[in-house]
Parts: C-alpha cells; sequence; structure tokens
C-alpha cells in the first residue's frame, strides 16, 4: 500500500547489481499531515459521506428550533383564538428537538465506528513503512518513542475527527442557518453578523496558525521523553547496578518539566485566543441586542424576533469562538502527526525492487564480490572490497579482533543493510534483485545477544517456524539442550519470559535462540558467538547438536573462541575490513600468521583483541 515503483539498483550486461544504495522516499500520503490525513478521509467516502449528513441534519435542527421558537412566541403575544398555531408549533419544536438528540447519537456511533477503523489502518500502515528501515534506524531512535508516536498518531487523529464533527462543522451549519434566519427578519442585520463573525473566525485562525510551531515543539518534546522513560525502564537493571536512581531521576525531571514548559506555551497561546474572543463577544452581543430592542421599538419587528435574534447571536458568536478555537487546536493535532511523519517517514534505505522475485535456493552458495561498507558518515570502510566465495554445504568459521568487520558481514548477508559497492549473492542470485522476507527465510540466525518477545517460551521458540507442531517445537528444544529447564519453569513451555527475556538467564536466552534454528531449518546457517553465553559442558553438547543440524548446510559462524571452529572446512581471518588469512585451522596453524598467533596466546589466556594487537 505504502511503496511505489522506483528504480533501486542498475545491471550492467553481466547481470551485476552496481554501487549507491537505493533509497526509497515515503508513499505521497506520507508526505505532508494534510495529505496523510486527506488519505484516510478519501478512503471510506460512505462513513466520512455519512458523518457529514447527520452533522448537517442535526446542526440543521438546530438552527431550526430557534426559529420555531419565534413561531411559539409569536403565536403567543397574538389573539388567544389562534391558539391552533401555537399548539403546532410546540409540537414541531419538540420533534425538531428529538430529531437533533437521535442524529447526534448516530453522529457519535459513526464517529467511534470510523476513527477505530480507521486508527488500526494508520497504525497498521505506519508500522509497515517503519519495519522496512534499517537496523541503523531502530538504533538511532527510541524503541519506547515510536511506539508512542504510532499510538499518539491514531489518537490524534480521532481527536480531530471529533473536534471537526463536535465543534468545527455544526458552527458553520448554524452560522448559515442564522444568516438565513437574519435575513428573513432584516437584511442589513444579516450581513453585520456575517462581516463581524467571518472576521473575528479569519483573526483568530490567523492568529493560531502563528502558534502551531509553539505545538510542534510540544509534540517532540513529549515523544522524546516518552522514548526516555521506556528506555529508562527498559535498562532498570544498569540504574540500580550502578547506583544512579538518583540521578536517572533528576535527569527525567529536567526532560518533564522541558516538556511541561513547552506544553504550557501551547496551551497558553489558546487562552491568549480566547480572551480575544471574549472581547469581541461582549461588544457585539451588546450591539445586536440594542438594534433588536430598537427595531421592536419602532414596530418592525415582533417579539419573536427579538427572541430568535438573541439567542442566534449568542449561539452564533459563542459558535465562532469554538469554531475558531477548535481550529486552532487542530494545528495541534497535525503538528503532532506531522512531527510522527517526520521522524517515522524517513526514506528507506533498504527496499525491494519493484519487480523483486522470491530467492529460489540451491544450496546455499554464498558470495561477496568486491563489497564495501561503512556505517553512517564515517569516512573508512567498515569492510572494504572484500571478496568471499563459500560453495554450497561448507562451514566457515570468521574470527579477527573487534570491529573487523564479523559482524558486519552477517548483517550484510542478512540484508539488514545494503552495500555500498559490490554485490553479494546466494545461489547465483543478487541479494537486491530478491524479496526481503525470502531472503530472510532462506537463513537460519543465531546472534550473540537473542531478543525474546514477552510471550511465552513456546511462543518464543515457535517464531521460527509458526505452523510448527508442539513435537517439532519439543525436538528443538531438545537439540538445543533447553527441554529440561524449560519444564522445570513453573508453568513449562507456557512460562512468559519477561521483556527481551529478562527471567531467563544470558545461557538460557541463548539456548531457545538455537532452538528457533534448529526449528526454521534453513539452508544457510550463521552463528554469531551462539555459544558464547554457555558453560563448557553446555556448549560441548550443542556442539553435538549443531553438528546434526548443520549436516548438508552452508554455514557461517563468527566466533572469539577459536577451539570452536577446529572441525569445519574454513577458517577466514578479518582484520580492519579485509581478508588477511583463509584455510583450515591447522594451514593457518602452520602459516604462523595472525591466527596461530590469535591461537597461541588464546591458549595462554589472552582475548581475541589481544591477541590481535601483537600482529602487525
Amino acid at each position: 500500500m505504502w511503496r511505489e515503483d522506483n528504480p533501486l539498483i542498475s545491471l550492467s550486461k553481466s547481470g551485476a547489481a552496481h554501487q549507491a544504495p537505493p533509497m526509497l522516499a515515503p508513499s505521497t500520503f506520507l508526505q505532508g499531515p494534510y495529505r496523510f490525513v486527506l488519505h484516510y478521509i478519501v478512503g471510506r467516502p460512505w462513513q466520512f459521506g455519512a458523518l457529514l449528513l447527520t452533522v448537517v441534519a442535526a446542526a440543521g435542527c438546530a438552527v431550526a428550533v430557534q426559529y420555531v421558537m419565534k413561531l411559539l412566541v409569536d403565536g403567543m403575544a397574538g389573539p388567544r383564538e389562534a391558539s391552533a398555531a401555537v399548539w403546532s408549533a410546540l409540537v414541531l419544536f419538540v420533534t425538531l428537538i428529538a430529531c437533533e438528540s437521535i442524529l447526534w447519537r448516530i453522529t457519535a456511533w459513526l464517529v467511534c465506528r470510523t476513527t477505530l477503523s480507521v486508527g488500526v489502518e494508520m497504525r497498521l500502515d505506519l508500522f509497515g513503512f517503519l519495519n522496512g528501515q534499517p537496523m541503523r534506524y531502530f538504533a538511532d531512535n527510541l524503541a519506547g518513542s515510536l511506539g508512542q508516536r504510532l499510538t499518539a498518531t491514531a489518537g490524534n487523529f480521532g481527536a480531530l475527527t471529533n473536534t471537526v464533527a463536535w465543534r468545527i462543522l455544526p458552527p458553520c451549519i448554524e452560522f448559515v442557518g442564522a444568516l438565513v434566519v437574519f435575513l428573513t427578519v432584516d437584511w442589513r442585520m444579516m450581513v453585520v453578523l456575517a462581516v463581524f463573525v467571518t472576521a473575528v473566525t479569519g483573526g483568530l485562525i490567523w492568529f493560531g496558525e502563528r502558534g502551531r510551531p509553539l505545538h510542534r515543539t510540544y509534540a517532540g518534546h513529549a515523544g522524546t521523553v516518552a522514548g526516555d522513560l521506556v528506555d529508562v525502564i527498559t535498562n532498570m537493571w544498569a540504574v540500580k547496578s550502578f547506583s544512579a536512581r538518583t540521578r536517572e531521576a533528576q535527569r527525567l525531571a529536567r526532560g518533564f518539566r522541558e516538556e511541561a514548559r513547552a506544553q504550557g506555551r501551547s496551551w497558553l497561546y489558546l487562552e491568549k485566543a480566547r480572551a480575544l474572543h471574549d472581547v469581541a463577544l461582549c461588544a457585539m452581543a451588546g450591539s445586536m441586542l440594542s438594534w433588536a430592542v430598537y427595531l421592536w421599538s419602532l414596530g418592525d419587528i415582533t417579539p419573536g424576533d427579538v427572541v430568535v435574534l438573541s439567542a442566534l447571536t449568542f449561539r452564533i458568536l459563542n459558535s465562532s469562538r469554538d469554531l475558531a478555537l477548535s481550529l486552532v487546536e487542530t494545528t495541534q493535532f497535525v503538528g503532532y502527526i506531522e512531527d510522527t511523519l517526520r521522524v517515522i517517514a524517513q526514506p528507506q534505505s533498504v527496499v525491494d525492487v519493484p519487480d523483486a522475485r522470491p530467492l529460489a535456493p540451491r544450496g546455499g552458495s554464498v558470495e561477496f564480490r568486491d563489497v564495501s561498507f561503512s556505517y553512517g558518515d564515517t569516512r573508512s570502510d567498515t569492510v572494504h572490497r572484500l571478496n568471499l566465495l563459500i560453495p554450497a554445504g561448507q562451514k566457515v568459521g570468521i574470527v579477527g579482533p573487534s570491529g573487523a568487520g564479523k559482524s558486519t558481514l552477517i548483517h550484510l548477508l542478512q540484508r539488514l543493510y545494503d552495500v555500498h559497492s559490490g554485490e553479494i549473492l546466494i545461489d547465483g542470485q543478487h541479494l537486491t534483485g530478491v524479496g526481503q522476507d525470502s531472503l530472510r527465510a532462506a537463513l537460519a540466525v543465531v546472534p550473540q545477544e537473542i531478543t525474546l518477545f514477552h510471550r511465552t517460551l513456546m511462543e518464543n521458540i515457535r517464531f521460527a517456524c509458526p505452523e510448527a507442531s508442539d513435537e517439532e517445537v519439543y525436538a528443538a528444544a531438545r537439540a538445543a539442550c533447553c527441554d529440561s529447564f524449560i519444564r522445570a519453569t513453573p508453568d513449562g513451555y507456557d512460562t512468559l519470559v519477561g521483556e527481551r527475556g529478562m527471567k531467563l538467564s544470558g545461557g538460557q536466552r541463548q539456548r531457545i535462540g538455537i532452538a528457533r534454528a534448529f526449528l526454521k531449518d534453513a539452508p544457510i546457517i550463521i552463528l554469531d558467538e551462539a555459544t558464547s553465553a554457555l558453560d563448557t559442558e553446555s556448549e560441548m553438547e550443542i556442539q553435538r547438536s549443531l553438528v546434526r543440524l548443520m549436516r548438508g548446510r552452508t554455514v557461517i559462524a563468527v566466533a572469539h573462541r577459536l577451539s570452536t571452529l577446529t572441525a569445519f572446512d574454513r577458517i577466514v581471518v578479518v582484520k580492519g575490513g579485509e581478508i588477511v588469512e583463509d584455510g583450515t585451522a591447522a594451514e593457518l596453524r602452520q602459516r604462523g600468521g595472525l591466527f596461530d598467533t590469535m591461537w597461541r596466546l588464546q591458549a595462554e589466556g589472552l582475548s581475541v583483541d589481544e591477541a590481535a594487537e601483537t600482529v602487525p
């Protein structure tokens, strides 16, 4: 729904994908708050059309009630013999009141149904665009802030719809109806009322628009503070461990106070508009009523005319204030939506080409061709002109010091980022030419930091394969050596793991991640320090299970513990974003290069990083 055709890659005569990562601008309706709102209104013409008709009818009844009041007063001021007209006016008066009430209840029902359904679609659309952003985007934006913005946008659309339906359209309709009634009494009063109300309303709208930056600033502060608060709560262990409760409370307090000041400026700006209107209301109401009484004293209008003019004058002038201030408030809602679109509707840098085809796995060969990549604005490449061919079914270990580019290679293979130059192929198919979901379906990844959902253990394991049976989940858990500890929990596989799996130890989370990989049964397996959090006994047991899992599959394993790679077909040593050694463990030991040095020094208790520092 939100994708647009866009030339994302160019192909040479040989079919090679070239350079510059593609960028996808957000769809048209995400490129501004007014287009955004209009998109959902146009998408539901019958619902919003019916809503408009009920509001028009209800507001029309409200004006008609005022005119019938004139008929009733004039009938009562006349001879008693004409009581039939009085009773007819009374029946019509009560009927109109009943109709108005029924129509407003229908309006409320329509507003409820419409805003709720739009709110669901709106959040899904925004999430659909949000989940197309690269992982770097989520590293730069707080998860709590993004979630708050998605939810608040749907709420602001609902508030905007309510404001229009209850406080903007009715005054407009009543104003037109009042002009018609005034015309039947004295056309000069109609002209004066029209000019005055239009001028006051226009002035308040102009005044309100000037406050839009204040409302937008407040929306930005609100989103930032909400995200910051969630971030602190999520990292409460670190807050307690480093005795930072008071420090973090003070930091949050500064953010809360800054948000409150921004909200106060936005709020008080509306109060200034209300004060200006109250002055105008007093002047206009006094003038119109004095004029009506004067015309009555001359015998030009009836007592009923005076009643209806008085009632409509106060109603319209008060409505004009509500209308103007409601229009000003809509700028607040628009400001909130604008702030959300500014953050979420940023161009996507990792996108599927318009004619992307599903990846067709044919064994699992992987090839990096002259690949270069860097994060953000860094001048030096994290990966520089790297070439690597992994035949289908081969087990390859990747080692090197921290920052060498090992995990970056894993991320590029999953297409969490796009390469800046060069190309990556799986079974001869360019990653940029296949659908992202089909690509990742062919990869079973076990990262070092396992992230779990706040769901049951069963749901977390089954996340890799939603259609898997319970028995298949149990088998995967047994293979990953986590079935026993799961069954030891009070609720077994129905145990909730807590946010990000915080109820489990690091080793338990890692076993759950390995169980997911077993269950996925993909042709290419990626292990990024997959057993680093396990004790030696558990690691050896899981290694035996991994041998069964890896049979007939391509395996790419990043490891700091070099001994875990001795049975691999090949080991690639990476340093400074480049491959410096490539061969079996035995061959690399014999060469006496970086791998051999790391092996010997690691045996002496040094880390890979310390070992790497000793090699020029």
